[in-house]
C-alpha cells in the first residue's frame, strides 16, 4: 500500500472514530489520536493532544 493510500485510510478511520477536521494532521498525529480514542479518550481531546 502506498503512502497516500495509507494516509487516506488513516483519515477515514479517524473520521469514523469521530475525529473531525483531520485533513491537516500528519500520519503520526493521526495514529496517536486513534490510539488515544481507542483507550477511551474523547475524539476532540485526542486530536488536540496528538497535535502537540
Amino acid at each position: 500500500m502506498g503512502d497516500r493510500e495509507k494516509l487516506h485510510e488513516l483519515r477515514q478511520q479517524a473520521h469514523s472514530a469521530g475525529i473531525e477536521g483531520n485533513s491537516k494532521m500528519t500520519e503520526d498525529q493521526l495514529r496517536e489520536a486513534l490510539r488515544r480514542v481507542g483507550k477511551g479518550e474523547q475524539p476532540q481531546m485526542a486530536k488536540q493532544q496528538a497535535k502537540r
